[in-house]
C-alpha cells in the first residue's frame, strides 16, 4: 500500500470507490448509488477541494489500483473531513486509520473540527479514538402534507452578492465562514436568503426542494427558510430533511408538522465545538 497526495486525474476513481463503500448504507440517505447527476456534483466539489486544499486531500493506492482516498479541507480555525472512504474488503486492516491520521494532519494549526459520519461502527470507534464526541443524526422523509404548510413571507432568491451575509452567519453558527465553497454550492444548488432586523437566514436547496445547508440567525428564521424547502418539495414523491441533529430541533417540529417521518443515520462528529444551531449541515463541505 502506498498514501500519497491525490491528484485530479484520481477524483473519478474516487468517486466510484466512495459510491461502492457507501452503497453497503441502504437505508439512510447516503445509500443506493448515485445518479449521473450527483456524480457530476461530486466530481465538481472534489476538484474544488483539491484545488483550495491540496494538502488535506489524500489517497491509498495498492499497485495501480485506487483502495481508498480523504479529502479534508481547512476554513478559518476549523478543519473538515469531507469525505472518507475504504474499500469495503479492505476494511478493518488498518488502512483507513493511516489514511484518516495523514489528513488530520492537515489540521493541526486548527482549534476545531467536524465531520458527518456514517453508521460504520468502525468508523465510530476511530473517530472517539481520536478525539471527537459523536452526535447522532437524523432525518425526516415522507410525502409532505401540503395543507399544512404556512404562508411563507420575507424570503427572496439568493446570489454571490450575499456572500458576505452567508459567511457571518457561518461564523456564527460554525466558527468558519464557508469561503471559497459558496462558489461551487451557488453552481449546484438555488439559495434563498432572509435578511431582517429580525432575524437572518439562507438556504440551499437542490432541485426538488431539499435542503444542501441551512444557517439562521435564529430559530424562527431557520423554520422559515425550512418551510420554504417543504413548499418547494414537488407534489405526490417523497421529500428527505437529512442532517438533523438533536440541538436542532425546530427543524424535527417543521418536519413532523408537514407529517414526515423521523428516522435516525450516522453521526456528527466534532472536536472543540458544539452542534451548530440552527444549522442544517451539508454532509461534505459542513
Amino acid at each position: 500500500m502506498m498514501i500519497r497526495p491525490m491528484r485530479p486525474d484520481d477524483v473519478a476513481a474516487a468517486e466510484r470507490l466512495s459510491d461502492a463503500a457507501f452503497r453497503v448504507l441502504e437505508g439512510s440517505p447516503m445509500g443506493g448509488g448515485r445518479s449521473p447527476e450527483r456524480q457530476l456534483m461530486w466530481h465538481a466539489r472534489t476538484a474544488h477541494l483539491l484545488e483550495t486544499d491540496p494538502a488535506g486531500c489524500w489517497v491509498a493506492e495498492r499497485g495501480q489500483e485506487l483502495v481508498g482516498f480523504a479529502t479534508s479541507f481547512r476554513r478559518d480555525l476549523v478543519w473538515f473531513l469531507s469525505t472518507y472512504a475504504v474499500l469495503p474488503h479492505l476494511q478493518g486492516m488498518g488502512l483507513g486509520r493511516t489514511l484518516l491520521e495523514t489528513a488530520m494532519k492537515h489540521g493541526d494549526s486548527c482549534l476545531r473540527a467536524m465531520l458527518s459520519a456514517s453508521d460504520d461502527p468502525k468508523a465510530f470507534r476511530r473517530y472517539r479514538q481520536a478525539g471527537f464526541t459523536m452526535h447522532p443524526q437524523m432525518y425526516l422523509r415522507g410525502r409532505v402534507d401540503r395543507s399544512a404548510i404556512p404562508a411563507i413571507s420575507h424570503v427572496r432568491e439568493g446570489s454571490d452578492a450575499d456572500v458576505h451575509l452567508l459567511d457571518s452567519l457561518d461564523r456564527a453558527r460554525r466558527d468558519a465562514a464557508h469561503g471559497p465553497d459558496h462558489e461551487v454550492l451557488l453552481r449546484q444548488f438555488r439559495l434563498v436568503v432572509t435578511d431582517r432586523s429580525t432575524g437572518q437566514g439562507y438556504a440551499y436547496l437542490d432541485a426538488h426542494g431539499e435542503v444542501a445547508l441551512l444557517a439562521a440567525s435564529d430559530r424562527r428564521t431557520a423554520a422559515r427558510l425550512l418551510w420554504e424547502a417543504v413548499a418547494s418539495a414537488p407534489e405526490d414523491t417523497e421529500w428527505t430533511l437529512p442532517h438533523v441533529t438533536a440541538a436542532n430541533h425546530w427543524a424535527i417540529d417543521v418536519g413532523l408538522a408537514a407529517r414526515l417521518d423521523v428516522h435516525t443515520s450516522g453521526f456528527l462528529a466534532l472536536r472543540g465545538m458544539k452542534p451548530p444551531a440552527p444549522y442544517i449541515h451539508h454532509g461534505a463541505l459542513l
